[in-house]
């Protein structure tokens, strides 16, 4: 009997993950798990690039669309319940595909997710510390604690920075030793795809997106949510943005600038992210698809 596969796709933002993903799926006939913790929220759709029903071709899409922003969503959870329902998939077909751009969300169902304590008293004083001090204070107080997990994390999210300093406040070690545990195994093979391309391109089409983004409706979608903007989920480029502008702090020009910018720097970090991992073959997505075609059925064999 052939072992399950699990084709994990990829790489930075607007590389064109999702178009690669549905055109495999409709070839396998399989369906399509989405590792994108963005993509999680059913409020958030244009300022996500949120896969949409035209997009996925008929092709079952799963973890798009099933949160409200209110809820608190670990990529601990979010492991379990993959699993679970890869365990669903496999009984009808031996193959499924994952794909994303969360690499946190991603590694939790590669390899797991490690048993790292909590404080959560000594969050809540991070909390207060955060609150009191400001984003910058905190982003300082971690690349002292532990610079080679500063240099790779998203330093703008305060959660985040502040769970790495609780870690390594609370064990005495850097919050990176901590993540280097053994990686779980997995009763399925797995084959890592990454997606690139010249950096000038991505660019582009990061810029095109947002333009598109604007066109769909982005800043009446960003104003409806504005009154939770202190929500972690809504702490993410394409609203934080807007929601300085809507607060009269920035021009409406000066905030899609700053979308494009911040979006360019997002796909840097996650190229970056993917990259450390060295099961992933990286393909250029423009001049390779049949390399990947030629890959996945060797896989598959």
């Amino acid at each position: 009997m052939k072992k399950n596969t699990l084709i994990t796709i990829v790489g930075p933002t607007a590389i064109g993950k999702t178009s690669l993903s549905v055109e495999l799926a409709k070839q396998l006939g399989c369906e399509i798990i989405s590792a994108d913790s963005r993509q999680f929220f059913k409020e958030m759709s244009i300022g996500t690039a949120k896969v949409t029903s035209e997009e996925m071709d008929g092709v079952p899409h799963h973890f798009v669309d099933f949160l409200p922003v209110e809820e608190f969503y670990t990529a601990g959870k979010f492991e379990n319940e993959v699993l679970g329902k890869l365990e669903d998939l496999f009984k009808e077909k031996n193959v499924a595909i994952m794909v994303g751009g969360s690499g946190l969300y991603v590694n939790a169902v590669l390899s797991g997710i490690d048993e790292i304590p909590s404080n959560l008293e000594l969050r809540a004083e991070l909390n207060q510390e955060l609150e009191e001090n400001g984003l910058r204070h905190m982003q300082q107080k971690l690349k002292k604690l532990d610079y080679d997990h500063y240099r790779f994390m998203d330093k703008q999210n305060p959660q985040r920075l502040i769970r790495a300093i609780e870690v390594c406040l609370t064990t005495g070690k850097k919050y990176s030793e901590m993540r280097k545990q053994e990686p779980k195994e997995r009763d399925f093979n797995i084959v890592q795809i990454g997606l690139t391309a010249d950096l000038e391109l991505i660019y582009d089409r990061i810029n095109s997106r947002v333009d598109e983004m604007m066109k769909a409706g982005l800043v009446e979608e960003a104003k409806s949510l504005h009154p939770k903007k202190e929500l972690n989920s809504l702490n993410t480029v394409g609203y934080k943005e807007l929601f300085n502008h809507f607060d009269g702090e920035t021009e409406l020009d000066f905030a899609i600038e700053k979308i494009k910018q911040n979006t360019r720097n997002f796909a840097k970090r996650q190229l970056t992210w993917f990259k450390k991992d060295k099961n992933t073959q990286w393909f250029d997505v423009t001049t390779e698809k049949e390399k990947i075609q030629k890959l996945i059925e060797k896989s598959l064999k």
